[in-house]
């Protein structure tokens, strides 16, 4: 498979993936990661995004379903978010200050189920997000843009102060995939 000019950039800058453009793009405009935030970082591997929040000082824990080779000052978790073993697994690191959501299904090619399942992953995201995120912390979540797009986001607003949706540059023109930017949750009663 031939590599994109972003991909091979990304290698030789040191960085796993070209997705590290996204997040720096994201992180400049949104201020989203601080230095020595505690990040979880769901749909982690090959590792890029870890790479950013080690590069920041960040304690880190990755979820993926496939392995990562190891980042300083990151852990990982090898396991499936539906799975409430993962879930429990998360929940020993107690509170985060920022959760990031990378998460894309296995596509199919099928635009209407490819679409459904990255609304799916999303919801389970904010889900995790709801039992691990801090108060006054930070989401970011990529999702497959679709009709069920605005009630996701509605579902969004409901736990945090400001939302966006936002498609950095360096994402592939013909990409449905949009991030939405979710900062300071509150805990107030919905």
């Amino acid at each position: 498979m031939k590599r994109d000019k972003q991909t091979a950039r990304a290698k030789s800058l040191g960085f796993r993936a070209r997705s590290i453009f996204k997040l720096f793009e994201i992180n400049k405009k949104f201020n989203l990661i601080k230095e020595k935030d505690k990040v979880l970082d769901l749909g982690c591997w090959p590792g890029s995004w870890l790479q950013f929040c080690s590069k920041k000082n960040c304690i880190s824990v990755g979820v993926d379903l496939r392995l990562i080779n190891k980042i300083e000052n990151c852990n990982f978790i090898k396991g499936d978010i539906f799975d409430k073993k993962t879930t429990k697994k998360i929940l020993k690191y107690e509170k985060f200050d920022v959760v990031l959501s990378d998460l894309a299904p296995q596509t199919t090619g099928i635009k209407d189920l490819d679409q459904n399942k990255s609304t799916i992953l999303a919801l389970k995201a904010l889900e995790i997000v709801i039992l691990v995120l801090k108060n006054k912390g930070n989401f970011l979540c990529k999702l497959f843009q679709s009709k069920d797009t605005n009630q996701f986001i509605h579902e969004v607003k409901k736990h945090f102060t400001r939302v966006k949706i936002y498609k950095p540059q360096s994402s592939k023109k013909r990409s449905k995939e949009i991030y939405i930017i979710a900062k300071s949750k509150h805990n107030l009663n919905v």
